[in-house]
């Protein structure tokens, strides 16, 4: 689950973290009295918000309100911005970049530190990127935020650079996170060290033990919110050809296969592991809702049993009056029992990958 910015912002204040003053609004008249120079953003749960017009540096308290009319309502990164965080614009002397993820190669924490940072950080030459990796029962050792001050050019600022680090791993640790980062990390004109902005996803599978955080709202789109109730990732896009796929890796895997052949996704979902025919039925009735011209399936059953999804699939097709057309690529666990069952009720079922998208884009 990611947090939006505000909801970040407020766990880094609760570790001792600084960021900038700031203020969640949802109308124009909720900005009034906060004065310039200040940043306008879109809280929406994505990235990409800076390059997507989703963040405005403004001047003047006047114009703040304009700004915040102008956002409001608009599509930011694909979700419909209906709320925004204003806040004080830091000086900025440098910008830099601090994250924590985990690395599922290693299994294993890591910490990612840069001297630059910013909306182009994607862009920096890997030489100026330093990781190091973290155990999980060690956690951040001196020689460690030694080498992150050196990195980040504060070697004569280590003491700050270790307590901002020790808060942001112990932020990590304590609420399950996948990531927590901070682009920009800011070295401030006054020489503070500001978060100024932050980005905290939580692993999904832990949200149980923390009923206290706040979920973030929906994108606004109904089916998004319908398919959170059942405990299905739902993301609508652009194009016209719906993804289902096992696992966020083939989903992205299969996104990237639709652009390479000319097709454009329209929505994707993970169906994750599953042999219950009902969720999977309910994923497909979901997905038929979002209007897209085809729907593409891509499984590959590890865990997932490849006659289970066709068992859902089929339940699904037998209750729609004028049910999509459907093409599937289905590998794995009893993948002929699954194919036969598919072929004989007339969907094109495929055992690879790239004939399976080809497929779907002709048939658009």
């Amino acid at each position: 689950m990611m947090l939006l910015e505000d909801q970040g912002k407020r766990l880094f204040r609760e570790h001792g973290i600084k960021v900038p003053s700031g203020r969640t609004v949802s109308v124009p008249e909720q900005a009034v009295g906060i004065t310039g120079p200040a940043m306008v953003k879109a809280l929406v749960p994505a990235g990409g918000r800076g390059k997507g017009g989703g963040v405005k540096k403004v001047m003047h308290e006047e114009d703040i309100g304009p700004a915040v009319s102008a956002l409001l309502g608009a599509t930011v990164s694909g979700h419909e911005v209906t709320k925004i965080l204003i806040e004080e614009a830091v000086p900025v002397a440098r910008e830099m970049y601090l994250s924590i993820s985990i690395d599922r190669s290693l299994g294993l924490p890591v910490l990612v530190a840069s001297a630059s940072g910013g909306i182009e950080v994607e862009t920096l030459d890997a030489s100026i990127i330093q990781r190091w990796t973290l155990h999980p029962f060690l956690g951040v050792r001196q020689y460690v935020t030694r080498g992150i001050a050196i990195a980040l050019g504060l070697k004569d600022r280590e003491a700050e650079v270790r307590n901002l680090v020790t808060n942001l791993w112990e932020l990590f640790t304590s609420i399950d996170c996948d990531l927590v980062e901070v682009n920009p990390l800011i070295l401030a004109t006054d020489g503070a060290l500001v978060a100024a902005d932050s980005k905290i996803s939580i692993n999904d599978d832990s949200l149980f033990r923390h009923p206290d955080l706040e979920l973030p709202p929906t994108s606004g789109d109904e089916l998004e919110g319908v398919a959170r109730a059942e405990g299905l990732a739902f993301v609508r896009l652009d194009g016209d050809i719906g993804v289902i796929a096992n696992g966020a890796g083939l989903t992205m895997a299969t996104l990237d296969s639709l652009s390479l052949h000319g097709g454009d996704a329209g929505a994707f979902m993970d169906l994750g592991g599953t042999d219950d025919p009902a969720r999977v039925r309910r994923a497909f009735e979901i997905m038929a809702r979002s209007g897209q011209k085809v729907i593409l399936v891509n499984i590959f059953g590890a865990m997932t049993k490849c006659d289970t999804v066709a068992r859902g699939l089929l339940e699904a097709l037998a209750g729609m009056v004028a049910p999509p057309t459907i093409v599937v690529r289905i590998r794995g666990i009893n993948e002929e029992q699954a194919q036969d069952m598919l072929r004989s009720e007339g969907l094109a079922a495929h055992t690879e990958l790239e004939g399976a998208v080809m497929d779907a884009v002709a048939r658009r």
